[in-house]
């Protein structure tokens, strides 16, 4: 691998169990303090929003971990930056081989929402598109309406052998040629 490269990508960073917030804070502060601004340009905890239930009934939004033990960081690699990270107090090491990185590929990135690839969505009612993450990943549809606003699209899928419309955001969906496969209805 080679010692420096030129275009910052992401990369996994294993923690303890627990530590992800601490070597955050960690890494913002050696960034600051080095003024690595240039070679790290942002680190992440992939979280998501649930509802749970307390045992007196009351309902709570919690923020969770996507992923425990992990910090993504996205950085121009160098030896002096994998030397500074891995001596950060709660880092066991990077994701890879003998603990080198490996850059995430573009569909990691995306699923992982650790960066937002809609940039000029040209998308319009009517429109066949393919969800390509989230809960309906794998679905074909058809756009109904779009919120520029807020990204999101509803969309008409075939689900359970009946037409349901259902909100998709912008970068979860891709369109699909007019000559792709016509909407599956589920077979069951």
């Amino acid at each position: 691998m080679a010692t420096v490269d030129s275009e910052p990508k992401w990369y996994i960073l294993h923690t303890y169990s627990g530590y992800e917030s601490m070597v955050k804070d960690s890494l913002l502060r050696l960034i600051e303090n080095n003024n690595l601004s240039d070679s790290i340009v942002d680190v992440k905890i992939p979280t998501e929003q649930t509802i749970e239930e307390k045992a007196n009934g009351k309902k709570k939004v919690v923020e969770r971990k996507l992923l425990p033990c992990y910090v993504f960081i996205k950085m121009i690699y160098s030896n002096q930056l994998w030397y500074l990270i891995t001596n950060t107090r709660g880092v066991t090491g990077f994701v890879g081989p003998m603990g080198r990185p490996i850059p995430m590929k573009e569909d990691e990135i995306r699923k992982m929402r650790l960066e937002e690839f809609v940039s000029d969505a040209n998308f319009k009612a009517g429109d066949r598109v393919s969800i390509d993450n989230g809960p309906l990943e794998g679905f074909l549809g058809v756009i109904k309406e779009l919120n520029d606003e807020t990204q999101r699209a509803k969309v008409e899928i075939v689900m359970f052998g009946r037409e349901q419309e259902v909100e998709v955001e912008y970068i979860q969906m891709r369109q699909i040629s007019d000559t792709a496969v016509e909407i599956p209805a589920e077979t069951e």
